[in-house]
């Protein structure tokens, strides 16, 4: 069944190109058409363009078919082209002529985009969620080896000292960062879509304000054209912010196969989470991280492939956009699945203690050697010639302790801010607000 279809019917090859995959997606969306038809049920029903018996019929059957789509068993009807079509062919089924009144005053364009909007606040929630939990598991192990040196490398040359505390306070601050890219790309999302219709809106006196504050949007749309014009911006926004993350844990992960190598030899991890050659006995790969720096890698490139699709679009929608789905739906499903891996990754890290006393590693504390001496008065460009000469002819050494004392220093992590920083990053979700809207609407 097609919404469209009126005496014409489509050649088998026709349909099959235009709807692609768009069934296999569709049913991630399956719960968030419902939610989005029981708001445009009530609103029809608050401006009168359904009776009250035929509003309270419709939303009750939208509840219980609410809880069908959540279902494992759910499937599309191979006659239906999309979601849509499958709820308002099930509805028919069930109420008659009153199924068929679901679509007044909508058109799929909103329909798909306000499914859409649902689909992504949920997805960001569950992605928050995870980097929470990454971020406290980093800042747990910061924690515990903050005092264990590890050498720092610029051009991956020995540059000055660091510490296993300082590398992985590094990584949760970044995930701060990334947060606040998922809270802009939550914000435009958290718009409502629905009542632009097919992007010009409606003849029909429609409530936009009503159906916005029933889905616990935070706000709405308002010019119909820009609401049809925001599909494909607010996939590449979304997708811009996982990119975000993704580069925090491909840059992770290289960094845990280098230090992992015998070269370096900073970190190990249990047998169990490595893997072996089927030729060389002793091998103990790092399979776990380069998986994790191949997916990510590809999530990085996912702002782009977007901005190529819907490159030079002029205004008003196009079937094209229907391919967003096919890259971005799974990213999300990645990328959370990757923190996760990194997490029983780093919660099983073992370090390697004393690194720093090697002798390969002294060049590590020239910049301190060169400090020392300005604290004792010789200008620095002085200093920094004395320490090079010595370097030069052999006469160079330090055994002094380190003393870094300032914010985000080796010795000042400042790991509690870097924690308070994200907890205000998430509290500025409106989770909460948004379960209570959701809820009311399924309960009413």
């Amino acid at each position: 069944m097609k919404l469209w279809q009126k005496n014409t019917i489509a050649t088998d090859a026709v349909t099959s190109f235009t709807v692609g995959n768009d069934q296999q997606f569709d049913l991630q969306l399956a719960p968030y058409d419902v939610m989005g038809s029981l708001a445009h049920v009530k609103m029809l029903g608050h401006v009168k363009l359904l009776s009250t018996e035929e509003t309270g019929t419709l939303i009750k059957a939208l509840q219980q078919l609410y809880l069908t789509t959540k279902e494992p068993g759910f499937v599309l009807h191979p006659d239906c082209e999309d979601i849509h079509s499958q709820i308002e062919w099930m509805l028919t089924q069930q109420l008659g002529d009153t199924g068929k009144k679901i679509h007044t005053a909508r058109s799929r364009n909103d329909q798909v985009l306000v499914d859409l909007k649902l689909f992504f606040r949920d997805e960001i929630r569950k992605t928050v969620d995870e980097l929470v939990i990454l971020f406290t598991c980093l800042q747990r192990q910061s924690e515990k080896h903050k005092d264990d040196l590890l050498p720092g490398y610029t051009h991956l040359q020995l540059a000055m000292p660091s510490s296993f505390g300082l590398w992985l306070g590094a990584y949760a601050e970044s995930l701060c960062d990334d947060l606040l890219g998922l809270e802009a790309a939550f914000r435009v999302v958290n718009k409502n879509p629905l009542g632009s219709a097919a992007g010009y809106g409606s003849s029909f006196p429609i409530d936009r304000s009503y159906t916005t504050q029933l889905l616990g949007f935070d706000d709405l749309h308002y010019n119909v054209v820009y609401a049809q014009m925001s599909r494909g911006k607010t996939e590449r926004l979304v997708a811009q912010a996982l990119a975000g993350i993704a580069e925090t844990l491909s840059r992770f992960s290289m960094d845990a196969c280098l230090y992992m190598s015998e070269q370096f030899g900073f970190i190990s991890f249990p047998d169990e989470l490595t893997t072996g050659s089927s030729i060389m006995p002793h091998k103990k790969n790092p399979d776990v991280f380069e998986l994790v720096r191949g997916h990510c890698n590809r999530i990085k490139s996912l702002p782009n492939e977007i901005a190529l699709l819907t490159a030079n679009l002029p205004s008003g929608y196009h079937r094209e956009l229907q391919l967003l789905k096919e890259s971005l739906f799974p990213a999300f499903t990645t990328i959370r699945k990757c923190m996760q891996m990194l997490t029983i990754m780093i919660d099983a890290l073992q370090v390697t203690k004393g690194i720093v006393h090697d002798e390969r590693y002294q060049l590590l504390f020239s910049v301190e050697a060169v400090n020392k001496l300005v604290q004792e008065g010789v200008p620095f460009r002085d200093a920094y010639k004395q320490i090079g000469l010595s370097i030069e002819e052999g006469r160079y050494q330090w055994k002094e302790p380190l003393t870094h004392t300032h914010e985000g220093s080796i010795g000042r992590l400042c790991n509690e801010k870097i924690a308070a920083n994200l907890r205000s990053i998430v509290d500025r979700f409106p989770f909460s607000k948004i379960d209570a809207s959701l809820q009311s609407l399924l309960d009413s």
